[in-house]
């Protein structure tokens, strides 16, 4: 059984979570503030957290730093925070994604079931398919379904590489930046618009619709298998 930890200090949200995720076969376990979460964490770990970010005792992104010091959990953010600049700092300090307040639960369950695929993908998956294109990580070889391989530059390969390894996981731009990019790229958000679009050009069925390589506006982008 899939174990969630909600971290919330909203009676009525956590009440409805409960009776949903139960419902649907989740044990599920609580805590109305920061302390309390990282202390049932460590007791019960959890196979995925969905934390508010505005808490009574810490801040959510504290919160995600002290989880990530030792778990690779995925980590779905649920806020009444808005500003993009929020919504950056919980994907940098290592979140998985992010829903914002309200929500519909039929979207927060489909997050959940999205960075729980990832999770259980295994880190080496060697090839992956995006529509009709097959991506051979250890061979660094793209493939039509025709049998035609696609030339991507270095950058480009690296780029995709770091999106397929984390599925369905919304990466925000500083993070991309500085794997791909390294140091002092922090802010060269053109640099990953283009490679983003010449990327689409080559592997999307319609670059002006992609449906694998997304964007999510003021935050990221994402790769949906």
């Amino acid at each position: 059984m899939t174990r969630i930890l909600v971290v919330d200090d909203e009676p009525q949200i956590v009440r409805a979570l409960q009776i949903n995720l139960k419902a649907r076969r989740y044990e599920v376990h609580v805590a109305a503030s920061g302390t309390v979460a990282l202390k049932v964490a460590a007791q019960y770990p959890p196979d995925l957290v969905i934390l508010d970010l505005g808490l009574p005792d810490l801040d959510g992104v504290d919160v995600i730093r002290g989880l990530r010091g030792w778990t690779e959990a995925p980590i779905l953010v649920l806020s009444g925070r808005t500003d993009s600049t929020d919504k950056v700092e919980a994907l940098d300090a290592g979140a998985d994604d992010y829903v914002t307040k309200p929500f519909g639960i039929d979207e927060l369950l489909a997050r959940m079931r999205a960075v729980l695929r990832r999770s259980n993908l295994a880190p080496d998956q060697p090839v992956v398919t995006i529509g009709g294109t097959m991506v051979d990580l250890a061979a660094k070889r793209v493939t039509l379904d025709s049998g035609e391989d696609v030339r991507l530059t270095p950058t480009e390969w690296h780029l995709l590489e770091v999106l397929i390894r984390h599925p369905g996981k919304l990466m925000s731009q500083r993070q991309l930046l500085g794997e791909v990019w390294g140091p002092g790229y922090e802010t060269a958000g053109g640099n990953l618009r283009f490679y983003m679009g010449q990327l689409r050009r080559k592997l999307e069925a319609d670059p002006a619709r992609p449906v694998h390589l997304l964007t999510e506006p003021g935050m990221g982008y994402r790769f949906e298998p």
